[in-house]
């Protein structure tokens, strides 16, 4: 198992871990949900301390990291990807990882973050396109086969004002940035290089 496999295992732990503490934090009482959250943090602390913390990466001409982009844009395999807290939704292990961490310490500041899309597979740039138009001609989809959810590597945010004020303060610090004009919920993530 290479670094990617223990970036990729380790994401999908803290995915794990913020399911669990999400599903049971409606049905625990506050002592119960405060000695969860304490066990989490301790547990997220002791895998945080194995994981390396320097990890950058190589990117390719187009920004994309060259391990992620030998796969092809739409095609990231599962082994690649990492789950968005208990969502159906996917990324870039690393990018998942780095946002699941990025709406638990919103949560902590008060401010929910919702996500309403994630890794797109080609085919579903494909029908995206046709159905919504592409960004060049007005609409709001990218060529398929270029868009940066067929990296996994975006994901549009269900933000109130506030969330999206905390957004633009804060998502930098988690690899993320605002970076389509029209669409302040569309977020993509940038690797450490």
């Amino acid at each position: 198992m290479g670094i990617e496999g223990v970036n990729s295992r380790i994401a999908e732990i803290q995915s794990r871990i913020i399911a669990l503490q999400t599903q049971r934090a409606g049905t625990t009482s506050a002592s119960a949900t405060s000695a969860q959250g304490t066990f989490a943090s301790h547990l997220q602390g002791a895998i945080a301390s194995t994981a390396p913390t320097a990890q950058t990466y190589k990117l390719n001409s187009k920004g994309i990291p060259e391990d992620l982009a030998a796969y092809g844009n739409g095609k990231i395999p599962e082994t690649a990807l990492g789950r968005v807290g208990n969502t159906g939704h996917k990324l870039w292990a690393p990018a998942a990882q780095s946002l699941n961490g990025m709406i638990e310490d919103a949560r902590r500041d008060g401010v929910e973050i919702g996500i309403t899309d994630s890794y797109r597979p080609y085919a579903e740039q494909v029908d995206l396109a046709r159905r919504k138009g592409l960004y060049s001609q007005g609409g709001l989809a990218a060529k398929p086969g270029t868009s940066e959810h067929g990296w996994g590597m975006a994901t549009d945010l269900d933000l109130n004002a506030k969330a999206l004020s905390w957004m633009r303060k804060n998502a930098g610090n988690y690899g993320f940035v605002e970076n389509v004009a029209r669409e302040s919920w569309h977020w993509a993530y940038r690797p450490p290089t």
